[in-house]
C-alpha cells in the first residue's frame, strides 16, 4: 500500500460515484440461471484454502527479495523473479496467464538543497520530490511568494494573488490536495518553483510525482517550523532562497501479472487483485506479499475445484492481477484499466482489491462501498455496497469484528472506481495508529501502528499476523467462490 502522496481527488470520486449510481446500466449484465454448484463453490475454497497453504508463498517472497537486495521493487529484479513465481506457478495450474509489460521511472537525488539568503546564509533541511524537475547549475534564486494557508492550501488558482509569484518560489503548506495540483497551481500563476513546508511533524514533506511528466518546476519540501518561519518572514519583507535540486529520471520496464479461468462468461468477469512490488526499503512480506501469496492459493485451489476443466469451471470468468509499481502511484493498475476498451470495462462486473491482509498489529478493515461511516470519498460505485456487505455479513457467521475503511485512493481499487465499476475488499492497516478502543476489540497495543515495519526493512516473515492473514484468505475464498457461481447479490 502506498503512502498518501498524489492522493486522489475526493470530490472527483464522489461525483464518479454519483454518476455510476445513476446510470446502472454500464455495469448491466444479462442476468444467468443460477448454477448448479451455486453456494458450494464458495463453501469448499473457504475450507481448502489455509494459511500454512499460502504461508510457501510468502517464504519464497522473503526468498526471491534476500536474493536481490532485500527487496522487490517494481523494475528490479527481485520484482521480476517475483512475478515469474507467480506467472509460471499459475501456468502449471492451467491458468489462461500473460504478462503486460509498461515502463517506469527511477529517480536518482544528487543534489537536494534550499538556502535561506542574507548576512548569515543558513541551508535548511529539504527533500526533493520525487521526479521532480531540476534546477539549473548552481540553483534557482528567487524571493519567496506565500501561497494562501486555508482549508485548502495553495490548491486553487485563488491562493495565488494575481502577479505576485511571476518569477518566484512559491511556499506552500502541506494538505487537501495532492502535490501535483500544488505544483500546477503555483506554476500557473508564474512560480519558478514550489517549496512546500509540513503539516506536521519534524522532518522535511516528502512528496512525489507518478511520472517526470508532472514534474513542471523544481518542487521540494522542507519542515513545518522551517516553512513557519520562512513564511513569517516574507510576511514582514522580502526573503531570498536559493532552491538547488538535480534529480535523474532513469526509464525501466516492469510488468504485471494477469490470469484468468479458461471458462466462464466472458461478459461477466469477477476480478481480484493485489499488488506484488515492494518498496526498495524491504523486502514487502506483508506489503504486499500477503495480498499476493493470498491471491495466488486461492487461484491454485480453484484451480483444483476444475475451473480450467472444460465443463467443470465456474459460471463467470475469474480474472486474477498481481500488479506492479502500486508503490510508484498505482501505475500498475492504472496502467491496465487504461488499456481496456469501453466494452472490456463493461464486462468487468465488480473488482476485489486485497493489500497488507497480515498486519502484526492489526484491525480488520472492509471498504465502506455505502459510506455508512460517512468520511472521504463518499460511497463506491453501484454494487460496491452489495460487495462490502457481503464480507462483512462472512465475518460476523464468522465472529470475526470488523469496521469500514474510506475509499481514500491508496490503492489498486481506485482506477476501477473511477471507471465506474464496483470495488470491495480488505487490510488490515498500514501507519494508522491503533485506537484503545480497537485494542479492546481486536487485541494488540493501542498508541502502536497497526504494522509497524511499514515501508521498512522489518516487513519480513517474522513480522505478520498469522491469524489476520487466515481470516482474510476465508474472506478472499468466500468472495470469489460466491461471484465465481453468481452475481446475484449484485442483481445481475
Amino acid at each position: 500500500m502506498r503512502t498518501i502522496r498524489h492522493r486522489r481527488s475526493i470530490p472527483a470520486l464522489a461525483a464518479l460515484a454519483a454518476a455510476a449510481v445513476a446510470a446502472p446500466v454500464l455495469l448491466a449484465a444479462t442476468p444467468a440461471a443460477a448454477h448448479p454448484r451455486e453456494g458450494k463453490l464458495a463453501k469448499e475454497l473457504v475450507e481448502e484454502v489455509t494459511a500454512r497453504g499460502a504461508y510457501r508463498h510468502l517464504a519464497k517472497f522473503q526468498q526471491i527479495a534476500d536474493a536481490n537486495g532485500g527487496n522487490r521493487a517494481a523494475g528490479t529484479p527481485g520484482h521480476a523473479a517475483s512475478a515469474a513465481y507467480v506467472h509460471d506457478t499459475l501456468k502449471k495450474a492451467g491458468y489462461e496467464v500473460s504478462y503486460q509489460d509498461f515502463d517506469i521511472y527511477e529517480a536518482h537525488t544528487k543534489t537536494e538543497k534550499t538556502t535561506v539568503l542574507g548576512e548569515q546564509p543558513r541551508e535548511l533541511a529539504t527533500a526533493a520530490f520525487t521526479f521532480t524537475k531540476s534546477t539549473p547549475a548552481g540553483g534557482l534564486t528567487a524571493p519567496l511568494a506565500l501561497a494562501r494557508v486555508d482549508e485548502t492550501p495553495g490548491c486553487t488558482a485563488d491562493d495565488y494573488p494575481a502577479g505576485a509569484f511571476a518569477g518566484k518560489i512559491a511556499l506552500v503548506k502541506r494538505g487537501a490536495c495532492t502535490f501535483v495540483e500544488k505544483q500546477r497551481a503555483a506554476a500557473a500563476a508564474g512560480a519558478v518553483g514550489v517549496i512546500v513546508y509540513n503539516h506536521s511533524g519534524t522532518t522535511p514533506v516528502r512528496g512525489t510525482f507518478s511520472s517526470p511528466s508532472e514534474g513542471v518546476i523544481p518542487s521540494a519540501g522542507i519542515t513545518l517550523a522551517d516553512g513557519e518561519a520562512l513564511a513569517a518572514a516574507a510576511a514582514k519583507g522580502e526573503v531570498k532562497v536559493r532552491l538547488d535540486l538535480d534529480q535523474e529520471h532513469v526509464k525501466k520496464t516492469t510488468r504485471n501479472v494477469i490470469a484468468e479461468t479458461k471458462g466462464g462468461r466472458a461478459d461477466r468477469v469477477v476480478t481480484v487483485g493485489s499488488h506484488l512490488d515492494s518498496v526498495p526499503e524491504g523486502p514487502g512480506i506483508n506489503d504486499n506479499g500477503s495480498g499476493s501469496a493470498g491471491l495466488l492459493e486461492v487461484a491454485l485451489k480453484l484451480a483444483d475445484e476444475g475451473a480450467n476443466k472444460k465443463g467443470k469451471g465456474p459460471a463467470n470468468k475469474v480474472r486474477f492481477a498481481w500488479w506492479s509499481a502500486e508503490e510508484l502511484g498505482l501505475l500498475g493498475s492504472e496502467h491496465y484499466v487504461a488499456q481496456l476498451s469501453d466494452r472490456q470495462k463493461k464486462d468487468i462486473a465488480l473488482y476485489l482489491n486485497f493489500d497488507m491482509i497480515a498486519s502484526p498489529n492489526p484491525v480488520q478493515f472492509v471498504y465502506d462501498g455505502d459510506d455508512s461511516d460517512k468520511t472521504g470519498a463518499g460511497a463506491g460505485p453501484a454494487g460496491s455496497a452489495q460487495i462490502e456487505s457481503l464480507i462483512n455479513g462472512f465475518l460476523d457467521k464468522k465472529g470475526k469484528p470488523h469496521e469500514g475503511s474510506d475509499f481514500d485512493g491508496r490503492s489498486d481499487y481506485g482506477p476501477f472506481i473511477e471507471n465506474g465499476i464496483p470495488a470491495g475488499g480488505t487490510f488490515t492497516g498500514a501507519e494508522g495508529i491503533k485506537t484503545a478502543e480497537q485494542a479492546k476489540r481486536y487485541g494488540g497495543t493501542a498508541g502502536a501502528p497497526y504494522d509497524p515495519n511499514y515501508h521498512g526493512a522489518g516487513d519480513t516473515l517474522k513480522n505478520l499476523d498469522l491469524k489476520a492473514f487466515d481470516t482474510n484468505l476465508d474472506v478472499i475464498a468466500h468472495a470469489v467462490g460466491t461471484y465465481a457461481e453468481s452475481l446475484s447479490s449484485l442483481g445481475k
